[in-house]
């Protein structure tokens, strides 16, 4: 399966890196969030197993991308509240309530991330973390995310 932009950008921040073994997970829109947040789960659980190795998982993905009415999926109101409600979830530290979206919204937002947020949420639940906001920004018709979690 050839690779997106959400898995070569993050790659090319750890080309520097030795020794390193990379696992690309892509979660598809067809899975219930429930279950990218089962996954999420029994990822953590598996690399709790092996404490004396380091591991990373990125998230990778844009944000809604109906930001702009000359963007390829037009203009909806829906696209600033998602990347709101992602960017408030957050700085609360809990993902729980993005997994509560209703699916007509989300259609409306058009996110690339809530998938890949869902299995971060289910690592959540394992490994306590406390989430960091970096910055954001809308550069064209999709929103951008960049968030740090660190083991507490």
């Amino acid at each position: 399966m050839p690779m997106d932009w959400g898995s070569f950008i993050p790659l090319w921040f750890l080309r520097r890196s030795r020794n390193l073994k990379v696992t690309i997970i892509t979660p598809s829109r067809e899975i219930p969030l429930n279950q990218n947040v089962l996954f999420g789960r029994l990822v953590a659980d598996l690399v709790e197993r092996d404490r004396s190795k380091r591991y990373v998982f990125i998230a990778s993905a844009d944000q809604a991308h109906a930001h702009k009415k000359s963007g390829p999926y037009g203009f909806n109101r829906a696209a600033a509240l998602y990347d709101k409600i992602v960017l408030n979830a957050i700085r609360m530290n809990n993902l729980s309530p993005l997994l509560r979206l209703r699916q007509n919204f989300v259609e409306n937002a058009k996110p690339d991330s809530l998938w890949q947020i869902a299995i971060l949420a289910g690592i959540l639940d394992r490994v306590k973390m406390q989430g960091e906001l970096l910055s954001y920004q809308v550069p064209t018709y999709y929103g951008m995310i960049c968030a740090g979690f660190e083991r507490e």
